[in-house]
């Protein structure tokens, strides 16, 4: 019996964390799903609704892009993301201000160069009409050890 009330409470424990989510938390892990989604189709029209106007875009290198630029770069079929895998992921609410940090790995070539790896990343997304758009992003390479 203490066995089995034992492992009730463990797993109540352990799901708790998923059952606390809120329903904005939930909506921004979908878009930040739909999103790597979208770079690997190369969903130029997806990145337009997700990105906002005054949207801007920093790369592990610390150059900057534009929405224009960004969806340019995105959506090109000179970017093939074979794989991208987010992770660790957490989620913070401010009002109409989420801010969503974590880990994408990914298997991509850029240009043809090899741009694979982890990269740790900070979205800024700002509620509007209704819907979540992403104002800021910014990437930074994990080195490898």
């Amino acid at each position: 019996m203490k066995k089995l009330l034992f492992v009730a409470v463990l797993a109540v424990v352990c799901l708790l964390p998923a059952w606390a989510q809120t329903a904005a938390e939930k909506e921004l892990i979908k878009l930040e799903n739909d999103w790597s989604t979208a770079v690997m189709k190369h969903d130029a029209k997806a990145l337009e609704s997700l990105y906002a106007t005054e949207y801007i875009a920093t790369d592990a290198t610390g150059k900057t892009y534009n929405k224009a630029e960004a969806i340019k770069a995105d959506a090109s079929p000179n970017t093939v993301v074979t794989s991208f895998v987010l992770s660790d992921l957490k989620v913070h609410i401010y009002g109409q201000t989420g801010v969503v940090t974590g880990v994408n790995t990914i298997k991509a070539t850029s240009d043809g160069k090899d741009v694979s790896g982890g990269y740790r990343f900070t979205d800024v997304f700002v509620k509007r009409d209704g819907r979540w758009q992403c104002v800021a992003t910014q990437g930074t390479l994990i080195e490898k050890k």
